[in-house]
């Protein structure tokens, strides 16, 4: 697959050592990204990242409810353990990504009250991050998605790209995701909606 330079951008989702082994809300293998998207970036002459960027006390997190466990449920979302918490070291982007080829970080979740998967609209799917309007001023018209995770905001992200327009390719071996029954059922959401899966090998700058 060849990228158009004019029109194509890599998003990075969540590339956070809050979501790393080691991390607040670890994924299996989230470290393994990190490589994966150095080798990506140097095929794209644009990108963009995003970083969950929680206050102390998210309404998303267990310790905010009593009597609540990480990964109970309330009022219909799932609950978590207290994560990328804003400007500690955990919730920066990973130290080894290059970050000189990032043009843009949208940071989500800051809202106490409010959870963010999406890189384009909180979870009330109301509230817009702005990203949708920066990429349309840009003239960018195709997504190329990696990071974490590929169920929840890695899966959320694509499929709002897709519902607003965009063209939106997943390169797989620069996501990792948290259970496989969930991967599976995101996949295959996603690609009856239009999105294409990839390996970064398939790519020509």
């Amino acid at each position: 697959m060849r990228i158009d330079p004019d029109t194509d951008i890599l998003g990075i989702v969540d590339a956070q050592p809050t979501f790393m082994p080691g991390g607040e809300l670890a994924v299996a293998g989230g470290h393994e990204i990190v490589p994966a998207i150095n080798r990506l970036l140097p095929k794209f002459a644009h990108a963009f990242a995003t970083q969950d960027w929680h206050p102390p006390g998210h309404a998303s997190f267990a310790s905010s409810h009593p009597g609540k466990a990480p990964f109970d449920s309330y009022n219909g979302d799932t609950l978590w353990p207290d994560h990328a918490i804003a400007g500690s070291p955990n919730a920066a982007i990973h130290a080894a990504i290059d970050q000189t080829r990032i043009e843009l970080i949208v940071r989500k979740g800051f809202r106490p009250q409010l959870d963010s998967y999406s890189a384009f609209f909180e979870n009330d799917r109301k509230t817009h991050t702005g990203l949708d309007g920066w990429l349309r001023q840009r003239g960018f018209k195709h997504v190329f998605i990696a990071g974490l995770a590929t169920d929840y905001c890695v899966g959320w992200s694509a499929e709002d790209a897709l519902r607003l327009g965009y063209a939106v390719t997943i390169v797989e071996d620069a996501c990792r995701g948290i259970a496989q029954a969930t991967i599976d059922a995101m996949r295959a959401r996603l690609t009856a909606l239009g999105c294409q899966f990839i390996a970064s090998t398939d790519l020509v700058g």
